[in-house]
């Protein structure tokens, strides 16, 4: 099991967007992943007619390491190191390792 899923509220705890938060979008390879409004880049794109795509400098997300990010804890609003253990069932669950609760 993942410590980070697609989805988590997640917040930035190093480079040039730290202390920004965004929500996990998809992951790339080579544990990199892609935050919602994190690690903003300019692009030139090209107008293709035949798509319907403008041309012009459009701003996308690019990649950002995992291990420059940690989940956010709703209860404190801050980062929070995850767990992961076994519930009643056998079912492996994440929880926050600050104070106990069960993040799924």
């Amino acid at each position: 099991m993942k410590k980070l899923k697609a989805g988590d509220n997640v917040i930035v705890i190093a480079g040039k967007d730290k202390g920004k938060t965004g929500k996990i979008e998809s992951f790339c390879k080579n544990d990199r992943l892609i935050v919602t409004g994190v690690n903003m880049v300019k692009k030139h794109v090209k107008a293709n007619p035949q798509r319907g795509v403008a041309g012009g400098i459009t701003s996308i997300e690019a990649s950002i390491h995992k291990s420059n990010v940690a989940v956010m804890n709703p209860a404190t609003g801050k980062a929070d190191r995850v767990g992961i253990k076994r519930d009643e069932s056998g079912k492996n669950v994440r929880y926050f390792k600050s104070n106990d609760e069960l993040i799924d």
